[in-house]
């Protein structure tokens, strides 16, 4: 059975972006029968992140390159992702990422801000060496309440082209 792991940079425990990347991860289980695995929320683990090396996040990691599937999630902060989740994604070497399937979850502020999934997530992750076959999910965090809704419409249209690698 294919898995989907789910990868939160919010420096906050908890945060609306988890609960986004979560719902994601429900309906694209729901759909093709893989298996969610426990999210990894990167808040948790934060003041471990620079400490090489350490057991706890060299476990991480390695949940991170065995997914099938892996959704990764953060806040807008800057017009980028976090810092938190570019320190645990730099202990990657190139091609880290390379038997992955991903898909890019930011959320965001503001419409002027929903180009920040294409721009600097997804070169991210493809430098890593991840498939990255659809648009990245922009999500509005004020249109948390309606986060099932918001994300079946978008596995509407991009569903399809998510597939675990073979």
């Amino acid at each position: 059975m294919s898995s989907i792991v789910v990868l939160v940079g919010n420096p906050q425990p908890g945060s609306r972006t988890r609960l986004v990347a979560e719902e994601l991860a429900g309906q694209l289980a729901e759909r093709t029968g893989a298996h969610a695995e426990p999210t990894i929320d990167l808040a948790d683990v934060a003041q471990m992140l620079f400490r090489f090396p350490d057991e706890d996040v060299d476990a991480l990691l390695s949940r991170v390159a065995a997914a099938d599937i892996l959704i990764v999630a953060s806040p807008t902060y800057k017009a980028a992702y976090t810092g938190l989740l570019k320190a645990f994604l730099d202990r990657y070497p190139t091609s880290g990422l390379a038997a992955v399937t991903a898909i890019p979850v930011m959320t965001i502020g503001a419409p002027t801000h929903a180009l920040a999934v294409e721009h600097t997530l997804r070169p991210l992750l493809v430098e890593l060496g991840a498939s990255v076959p659809s648009r990245g999910l922009a999500f509005p965090a004020s249109a948390i309440d309606d986060r099932r809704v918001i994300v079946a419409e978008w596995l509407e249209t991009e569903g399809s082209r998510i597939r675990p690698r073979e």
